[in-house]
């Protein structure tokens, strides 16, 4: 295990301290895990106090909420423990006044029972107050009845409303009711790509199988109702769906706030396409999203996965959404994108004429789709290679750029000069990062320096060649001997042009700047980068083959078979 913490026994009140440290607006018991508005006036002037909480691990719930408009205080217990009833009580007491207090209760016994429990003891003392349970988990809807469903990230959106509400000087009956009704139509399902650890535990509270996935499991490390084989978030998204549309709470003409969440360690590169996913099947089916948000709002520790929640909303509800909060952790806006795309602004290509093809285009072409099949077949070895010394994105660029050079028609290589300058427009638009303009640059070279050549002879595809190659070194500055693919390619370059310059044959010559281009990949393993990413490792690198260099040598050999 792995984690960034003194002791697991402390780690959840060295926790709060950190978030109310970085809070000005809240403030923590002394001798309990509360956390608690600062700002608030003396008991007899107080608003409803809108309490939650629970066990710790769903970061930044709960305390993350504590702000005018939100929660007025958060209880926190262990790492997916209930907090204890004289926990509960206590905030109660320091954060209510005559107006009474909210409890917003997720639908597990612990929680229930100290809440509860509180709750009497509060009554006991003349304090009013009123508990929503949360059940929103419809994973579970052919498992138990609706009553005995878990309550998970959908109690956020639960806490927004119930806190707006408070906030607009509401009495406890109707800031209840207003909690209560969002509770009932609220649907909330998850899905995990994998387990999360506990601190006190020290290892995970499950194991997946490399393809396999839970499918509808609460916000405690806990598995989920099923186990399937990993899909596309379509398909993930479409299921979670569905499953809110069987249980009623989702039909076309609704109007919904929808919140996509973070279970603790999904990127919000993936969260964005899950989001993206959503919004497309709900308007698919009629249903209007009238505020969205994308986040890790309510996490299990470091699980990776995501739930989806959807409320149903009129204007009321959206008011109390759009309602101003200090609370810290909620995103805000909400506000859905309904003009998405803009148009192209590139130029609409003529339709294309006749063009006469020659021998030596085609000849390219066939060259150029043996290159790009090749760089298609070695994905998996570049990627394995660049994830050792680069970002591992080499593998998926060379394809991206060999897709797009086989998509090119034949007319693009009308000739060699015009069917290089298109391989060369087809590589900058398909490959970003650094192997996009390096190829791309090297291509445009060699093809302005064939002009006018109808049939270039083996001498000047070797000038055209070097040409390319210092085209790229001009462009990165890079020179044999940095561990960049200048390694591979001015080795072969060379080699090429002495070898045709001593009488050899085009094809024997060839096979020598191949042979050159290899050692040249190899050699790298010995050299200390200077350039690129690798060169943030400086020694680490050494042992292994700059991948770019291994990349030429692959088309290198494509070519020489061709």
């Amino acid at each position: 295990m792995k984690k960034l913490i003194n002791d697991p026994s402390s780690v959840v009140r060295e926790m709060l301290e950190g978030v109310v440290a970085l809070s000005p607006a809240s403030m923590l018991l002394a001798d309990e895990n509360v956390v608690i508005r600062s700002d608030l006036p003396e008991p007899a002037r107080r608003k409803v106090a809108v309490l939650s909480g629970g066990g710790s691990g769903h970061e930044p719930a709960h305390a993350g909420y504590v702000g005018s408009g939100m929660l007025t205080a958060a209880v926190a217990g262990d790492i997916f423990t209930s907090p204890s009833t004289d926990a509960v009580l206590a905030a109660i007491r320091a954060a209510s006044g005559p107006a009474g207090a909210l409890l917003i209760v997720k639908n597990y016994t612990g929680d229930r029972l100290n809440f509860g429990l509180a709750a009497e003891l509060a009554r006991a003392e003349g304090i009013p107050v009123e508990i929503v349970v949360v059940a929103d988990d419809v994973a579970l809807r052919e498992t138990v009845s609706a009553d005995r469903r878990r309550g998970i990230a959908g109690t956020v959106l639960v806490h927004k409303l119930a806190g707006a509400a408070a906030e607009k000087g509401l009495a406890l009956d109707e800031v209840a009711r207003i909690a209560r009704s969002a509770a009932e139509r609220l649907s909330s399902m998850g899905i995990s790509l994998g387990p999360c650890t506990l601190p006190a535990a020290g290892k995970p509270g499950f194991s997946l199988g490399e393809r396999e996935i839970e499918v509808g499991l609460g916000i405690h490390g806990e598995q989920g109702v099923r186990r399937m084989p990993i899909a596309p978030v379509d398909q993930l998204v479409s299921l979670v769906l569905e499953t809110i549309e069987a249980d009623g709470g989702l039909g076309s003409g609704d109007r919904v706030a929808l919140l996509v969440n973070g279970l603790g360690s999904t990127p919000p590169m993936e969260l964005s396409v899950v989001a993206r996913s959503a919004l497309a099947a709900l308007e698919s089916r009629g249903v209007t999203v009238e505020r969205a948000w994308a986040g890790t709002l309510l996490s299990a520790l470091d699980m990776p996965g995501f739930s989806l929640s959807i409320l149903p909303v009129d204007a009321g509800a959206l008011e109390l959404i759009d309602a101003p909060t200090s609370a810290g952790a909620w995103p805000g806006g909400g506000a859905v994108n309904r003009n998405r795309v803009l148009p192209s602004s590139r130029p609409a290509e003529n339709p294309a004429e006749s063009v006469t093809v020659t021998a030596s285009g085609q000849q390219l072409q066939k060259t150029a789709q043996a290159v790009a099949k090749a760089l298609i077949d070695a994905e998996a070895h570049l990627t394995e290679l660049d994830g050792i010394t680069g970002d591992g994105d080499l593998g998926a660029s060379m394809k991206r750029g060999a897709e797009a050079v086989l998509a090119l028609p034949d007319a693009a290589f009308a000739d060699v000069a015009g069917g290089l300058m298109a391989m060369g427009d087809a590589v900058r638009r398909a490959i970003a990062g650094s192997s996009g303009p390096f190829y791309a640059t090297a291509l445009m070279r060699a093809s302005r320096h064939l002009a006018g050549i109808a049939a270039p002879t083996s001498a000047d595809m070797a000038q055209a060649f070097s040409a390319a190659v210092e085209a790229v070194s001009d462009l990165g500055g890079a020179r044999p001997g940095d561990r960049t693919m200048i390694d591979a390619l001015r080795p072969a370059a060379d080699a090429f042009i002495a070898s045709l310059g001593e009488g050899q044959a085009s094809r024997e010559a060839w096979q020598k700047a191949v042979a050159a281009g290899i050692a040249g990949a190899d050699a790298t393993k010995a050299m200390r980068p200077r350039l690129g990413r690798a060169s943030y490792l400086g020694e680490r690198a050494l042992g292994h083959p700059d991948g770019g260099a291994v990349a030429v040598t692959v088309w290198l050999k494509a070519i020489g078979s061709a």
